[in-house]
Parts: C-alpha cells; structure tokens; sequence
C-alpha cells in the first residue's frame, strides 16, 4: 500500500479533527486508511525545532508523500528534507512568496497544496472587533511562536489599529503555562479587548481561550470558528476543515499518478464570520444588525 507521511507542528489531540477531515478528502479521492493506504504520523507537540528532524525521519522511511501542515514550519522542514518525494501543504501565507511554488497555477517542482491566507484577515478582524466594540480603545494582541508570518501580520494589525485610533499591545504564548499569566497581564494592564493572531497553537487551544476571555469580560477575536462555540464572541476566518479535505484529495490525486508540478494551488476561499450573540450579552454588548447581517453563523 502507498504510505502518506503526515507531518505536523501541534499534538494528535489538538489536531484531530483537522487529521479527521483530511482523512475525508483521501476518502473522496478513493484511500481509505489500514484498507488501501497508510499514514504515518509525526507531531512535533508544539517544538518547532524538532519539525526538521521528524522530517528527515519521514522521508528516509520510505514513504511516498508528506503531507505538511500546522504552520510554516512544518512546510520548510518537509521541503529541507526531500527534493525528490511529492510534498502537499496547507499554509495560511502566501506560497509563491514564501518560495514554496513558483506559481500558483503552475507550482512546478514536487510541492502543491492548500493555501487559505489567514495572515490576510487579520486588520479585518481588528476591524470586526472595532466595530462590535468601539468603545475598546487599547487592544491586547496575542501571538504565539513559530510564526513565519509574525513581522507582516504585526505590520497589518499596527496599521488598521492607526486608521481605527487604537492602541495595540503585543504579547506572546507558546503553551498553556503561559496563557493564565498572560490574562493576567492584559487585565492589570487595563487593555479593553483581546485580538487572538492566526497561530496553530492558539487555534488548538480555542476552548481554553474562550474561557479566559470570559473569565476575563473581554471581547475578542479570533480565526476559528471553535472559539466562538466555546463561549468567545466573534471569529473570522478560513474553514481550516475545508482546507483539510482540499488537501487530503490531492494527496490522494497524487498517489494515483497526476504530478505536483501540475495541480495548482488551490485558495480555501471558504471564509466564515461567527457570532456568539450570548458572549455579547455578557459582555454588555449590541451587536449592529449590520454586522449581524453579514454573519455566516450567529450562536444564540
């Protein structure tokens, strides 16, 4: 059977649903694993330094992909390791700058994948928050590690912040150690609202997130829509399950024969804005029926 190595920065618990729906698209493409392909496994729990070497183990085992994803790293490492073996990613910057493809529509080389630009909708989701809360004049922001992005997303939320008149603050969370003292800062410090930056680990750990803004009385955002369920108040952002199922299928296109050079790299432009009506009540907040009109999904 073809094997599929499946290379990832976060942990198989906090990944499970993403490696669920890439399961689905290998399904839609005709690969059902145990029954007619294999996957192998490699998380790297969040250490970002240990992506190259899980990488390196992939490809000398024998396998006949490597699906790359949960970050940039995991892409970089994946393509540091191999020249030769097919390499599908999902990546939330842009692969032609970043050097993963030489275009979108003719990647070129061994490397395709899934891209759905989430550094993009960051000063839109400044924007989102803004308009939920205009009040909130001093935005907490927080980052997590092992971004590649980190520079030009910081440049986009400090320039919608100028345009909006806010003050952001930047702070940094790379485990869940970190978060309670983080919280604790942002509201000794008096920061009105929390915008949570596009991060894998932050995605992972939306249901904790979305406690400690509560906890906290903060509004915030965020780009998955699970912090919302979880009791935040707004997401905006890529169906990371859509990208998921893009890109299991085109693993499995892959394995029956079509080359990587020739698939183009698809745009998850499935884009999804979510409101937690009840967190805004909360939180004392009217949420504008304009904003409400242009929700894909409001929780009541």
């Amino acid at each position: 059977m073809p094997t599929i190595g499946f290379l990832n920065s976060a942990s198989a618990n906090d990944w499970a649903p993403r490696v669920a729906a890439f399961r689905q698209g290998l399904n839609n493409a005709g690969y059902t694993e145990g029954q007619n392909v294999v996957l192998i496994y490699r998380f790297a729990e969040y250490h970002y330094d240990r992506l190259r070497e899980l990488a390196l183990d992939l490809a000398r085992g024998g396998v006949d992909l490597i699906f790359a994803s949960g970050g940039d790293n995991a892409v970089q490492a994946a393509m540091a390791a191999t020249n030769t073996l097919p390499i599908v990613f999902t990546s939330a910057n842009d692969p032609v700058s970043a050097g993963y493809v030489q275009s979108l529509n003719r990647p070129g080389g061994t490397v395709t994948g899934i891209t759905f630009i989430a550094s993009a909708l960051e000063a839109k989701r400044i924007e989102l928050l803004h308009e939920i809360d205009p009040k909130a004049a001093s935005i907490a922001v927080l980052v997590g590690s092992g971004n590649a992005r980190a520079d030009s997303e910081t440049h986009q939320i400090e320039a919608a912040a100028n345009t909006l008149g806010l003050r952001v603050r930047f702070l940094k969370a790379s485990s869940e150690d970190e978060l309670g003292p983080v919280f604790k800062d942002i509201t000794q410090s008096g920061n009105d609202a929390l915008h949570i930056v596009s991060n894998p680990f932050l995605s992972a750990k939306a249901v904790t997130l979305a406690a400690l803004t509560a906890a906290a009385g903060l509004p915030a955002t965020s780009d998955t829509r699970d912090f919302v369920t979880a009791g935040g108040l707004l997401s905006y952002g890529a169906s990371i399950a859509e990208a998921y199922r893009l890109a299991g299928a085109y693993a499995g296109r892959i394995l029956k024969g079509e080359k990587p050079a020739e698939l183009p790299v698809q745009e998850s432009t499935k884009i999804e804005l979510v409101i937690n009506l009840k967190a805004a009540k909360a939180l004392g907040l009217t949420v504008p029926l304009t904003l409400l009109g242009r929700a894909d999904e409001v929780i009541e």
